[in-house]
C-alpha cells in the first residue's frame, strides 16, 4: 500500500523535471544540497498540489477584488487600537479633597479657597490633605474663624477636584481614597476578556464561517465599544470592558483568516503586515483624541461613531472559499469565486473549477481535540504558543518599564505606536530574505533580550527609555510574523481555532507580566523572561519553514505532505548517487537517507492512526 502510495506521488510532480534543469544550468553541478532540495519541494507542491491557489490565480491573483478586501480588513484596526488603549487615556492621576459644603450653611458667601482653608488640615509642607477632612460643628461662621476646627476624620460627603481640567473615570466614580482603581485593573479585565474570546470566536469562525464571525465582534464593537460611554457605574465600565475585548479578538482571528485564506503568495504576508500598520495608526488617532477632548465620555463617543458605517459589511465583505470547500458547500465556494473573477474582469474554466476538491466526511469531524490527538497539530501548537506566551509577557512587561519612568501619557503611546509602523514595515524586507521562521526567531531574540536588559538595574533613564523602545520595536515585528507564520502552518479546518489557541497564550503571558512585575522581587520577572525567551527560540527553530509551501486544507495534508516529499527526495538522491562519487556527496546522502527514513515513520504512524479512526467509525455509527 505504501509504494503504491508512494508512486503515485512520484508521477504527480510532471514538471519536476524543468524545474530541476533550471537549477542544473545554473549550477552546472548534478548534485543537491538539502537546503537546494526542500526548496525545491516546497515550490513543486505549492505549484501542482494546490488546485484552490490555481483557480485564485485564474481568478486574478491580486486583482481589484483582493484589494477591497484588504482594504475593507484595515479599517476596523483603526478602532480596534482604539478601544484596546483607551483605558490608559481615562484613568487621569486627581487629587481628592474632601467635599465640606457643608460650611456654606452659615458662610454662604465664601470662595472655594477660603472654604478649604476652613475644613481641610495641611500638610507640613502646607499644602492640603486629600482624603482627609475637619469634623463639622455647630458653630457660626466667626468662631469657626476665630478658635479654628481640630477634629478630623475621613471624608463623610464625597469627593472635589477643584485641580482636576478633564473629566476622567475617577472623578466620574470617585475612585479614590481607598476605592483606587488604576489601568493595570482593568487590562487585566481586558485580557482575561481576550482569554475568553480567544477560544470562543475560534470556535465560532471555524464552525459558522469567517464571515458571520467579522459580523458577530463588529456587533460587540458597537455594543461594548460605543456603549461604554452610556455606563452608569465602575462595575459596568468594566463588563463592557470584557465584552469589547471579545469582539477584539475575534475581529482579528476571522480577519487574519479571511485575508490568508482569499490572498496568496507574498500578497498574503503584505495584507497582514498593512493591517497591523493600520492598528498603530489607530493608536495615534486614539492619542489625539484623548488630548483634545475633556471628557470621557466623549472620547468614546467620538471614537466609537466610526463603527457605525462598518454595518455595510454585511454586504461587502465575502465568505472565504477555502472555508465553504471544507464544509462541502461547493456550490457556494464556486459562486463567490466567480464573483470574484467578474469584479476582476477574468473568466475562470469550467474545467479548473471541477478540478477543485471535495472533503471526505472525516474532515466535518475536525474540532479542537485535534490539537492533541494529532502529531503534528500538536507540535506545532505548543512550538507557537511558546512563542507567543514570550511575545506578551515581554511586550507588557517593556510596556510597564516604560509607564514607571514617569512619562507623559500621551507621549508614552505616540513615540511606541510611531515606531512600530516602520517595524512592521521592515517584516517585507525580513520575510522576503529570511523567510517567516528565521525572520520570527532574530526579532523574538532582539525583543527578548531588550525586555532582559530593562529589567536589570539601570540609574540612567535615558538607555533605559532606548532600551524599551528598541524592545517593543523588535516585538511589534514579532507579533506581525507570529501572526503570517501561524496562520500558514494551521490548515484551514482549525485555522481560526489554532490562532484562538495562540492568542490565549499571548494573553496568559500579558496576565502573568501585570501580576508579577509590581508584586514579586525583582529577580522572578527576569527569570521568567529568560526561561521562555530559551525556550520559545529553541523551539521555534524546530519549525518548518512555509514560505514557499501550500496552505493545508485539512488534517490528512500532513501525512500526504510528507508522502510527496519522501518520493521526491528519493528520486533526486537516485539521480545524485548515479551522477558522482565524490567524498562529500556521501554526507549528502546520509542526510537524505535519513530525512526519508523520517518522513516513512512519519507517514506509518499517520495511516495507522488514520486507519484504527476508520475502523472505529462503523463501530460508533
Amino acid at each position: 500500500m505504501l509504494q503504491e502510495s508512494t508512486g503515485k506521488a512520484e508521477r504527480r510532480p510532471s514538471c519536476l523535471s524543468k524545474n530541476l534543469n533550471k537549477h542544473e544550468a545554473q549550477e552546472h553541478s548534478s548534485s543537491w544540497s538539502p537546503e537546494m532540495l526542500l526548496h525545491g519541494l516546497r515550490a513543486i507542491k505549492a505549484s501542482q498540489d494546490d488546485k484552490f491557489a490555481q483557480v485564485l490565480d485564474a481568478a486574478g491573483e491580486f486583482g481589484a477584488f483582493q484589494r477591497r478586501l484588504v482594504v475593507l480588513t484595515f479599517i476596523p484596526n483603526i478602532l480596534l487600537a482604539f478601544f484596546t488603549f483607551a483605558d490608559f487615556f481615562v484613568f487621569t492621576a486627581q487629587r481628592p479633597y474632601c467635599n465640606t459644603s457643608w460650611i456654606l450653611a452659615v458662610g454662604p458667601n465664601l470662595t472655594e479657597a477660603e472654604q478649604m482653608n476652613l475644613t481641610l488640615p495641611r500638610e507640613p509642607d502646607g499644602s492640603f490633605q486629600t482624603c482627609v477632612m475637619y469634623l463639622p460643628v455647630a458653630w457660626d461662621l466667626d468662631s469657626i474663624i476665630q478658635f479654628g476646627l481640630n477634629h478630623t476624620d475621613s471624608c463623610q460627603d464625597g469627593w472635589v477636584y477643584p485641580d482636576t481640567k478633564k473629566r476622567s473615570l475617577i472623578n466620574e466614580f470617585d475612585l479614590v481614597c481607598g476605592k483606587e482603581q488604576n489601568s493595570e485593573t482593568v487590562q487585566t479585565i481586558l485580557t482575561t476578556g481576550l482569554l475568553l474570546g480567544s477560544l470562543l470566536f475560534g470556535l465560532i469562525s471555524d464552525k459558522l464561517g469567517r464571515y458571520p464571525s467579522i459580523l458577530i465582534s463588529l456587533l460587540g464593537l458597537i455594543v461594548f465599544g460605543f456603549g461604554t460611554a452610556f455606563v452608569n457605574t465602575f462595575h459596568q465600565y468594566l463588563f463592557f470592558r470584557f465584552g469589547v475585548s471579545q469582539a477584539l479578538v475575534g475581529y482579528t482571528i476571522s480577519s487574519v483568516s479571511l485575508a490568508t485564506e482569499w490572498l496568496v503568495a507574498e500578497h498574503r504576508a503584505h495584507a497582514i503586515i498593512l493591517e497591523h500598520c493600520f492598528f498603530s495608526v489607530g493608536v495615534m488617532f486614539l492619542t489625539g483624541l484623548a488630548y483634545s477632548l475633556p471628557h470621557w465620555r466623549l472620547l468614546f463617543l467620538v471614537g466609537g461613531v466610526p463603527v457605525f458605517p462598518l454595518i455595510s459589511y454585511i454586504w461587502a465583505l465575502p465568505e472565504s472559499p477555502r472555508w465553504l470547500l471544507i464544509k462541502g458547500k461547493l456550490d457556494e465556494a464556486k459562486q463567490t469565486l466567480c464573483y470574484a473573477a467578474d469584479v476582476n474582469k477574468k473568466t475562470i474554466p469550467e474545467s479548473l473549477l471541477d478540478k477543485l476538491p471535495m472533503p471526505g466526511k472525516r474532515v466535518m469531524k475536525a474540532s479542537i481535540l485535534d490539537f492533541c490527538s494529532n502529531k503534528h497539530l500538536r507540535r506545532m501548537t505548543l512550538v507557537m504558543g511558546c512563542v507567543w506566551f514570550t511575545v506578551g509577557y515581554s511586550y507588557f512587561t517593556l510596556y510597564l518599564k516604560l509607564k514607571d519612568l514617569d512619562m507623559d501619557t500621551h507621549f508614552r503611546h505616540v513615540i511606541p505606536s510611531v515606531l512600530e509602523m516602520p517595524a512592521r514595515l521592515c517584516c517585507i524586507f525580513l520575510l522576503e530574505q529570511m523567510g517567516r521562521k528565521w525572520s520570527l526567531f532574530a526579532t523574538l531574540f532582539q525583543g527578548a533580550l531588550m525586555c532582559l536588559l530593562s529589567l536589570l538595574p539601570s540609574e540612567l533613564k535615558s538607555i533605559m527609555v532606548l532600551t524599551v523602545t528598541l524592545g517593543e520595536f523588535s516585538l511589534a515585528a514579532s507579533t506581525t510574523v507570529s501572526f503570517i507564520y501561524t496562520a500558514e502552518l494551521l490548515p484551514t479546518v482549525l485555522r481560526a481555532t489554532g490562532l484562538g489557541l495562540m492568542s490565549m497564550a499571548w494573553a496568559a503571558g500579558a496576565i502573568l507580566s501585570l501580576m508579577i512585575i509590581d508584586q514579586t522581587p525583582s529577580l522572578l520577572p527576569i527569570l521568567v523572561c529568560c526561561i521562555s525567551a530559551v525556550l520559545a527560540l529553541f523551539l521555534c527553530s524546530l519549525l518548518p519553514e512555509t514560505e514557499d509551501g501550500p496552505l493545508l486544507d485539512v488534517l490528512e495534508q500532513y501525512p500526504l505532505q510528507a508522502s510527496l516529499f519522501r518520493a521526491m527526495a528519493e528520486k533526486l538522491l537516485a539521480e545524485d548517487a548515479a551522477h558522482t562519487d565524490r567524498p562529500q556527496d556521501v554526507v549528502r546522502n546520509t542526510i537524505l537517507n535519513s530525512l526519508i527514513l523520517k518522513l516513512d515513520s512519519d507517514i506509518l504512524a499517520a495511516r495507522s492512526a488514520q486507519g484504527r479512526a476508520e475502523d472505529t467509525e462503523p463501530q460508533s455509527g
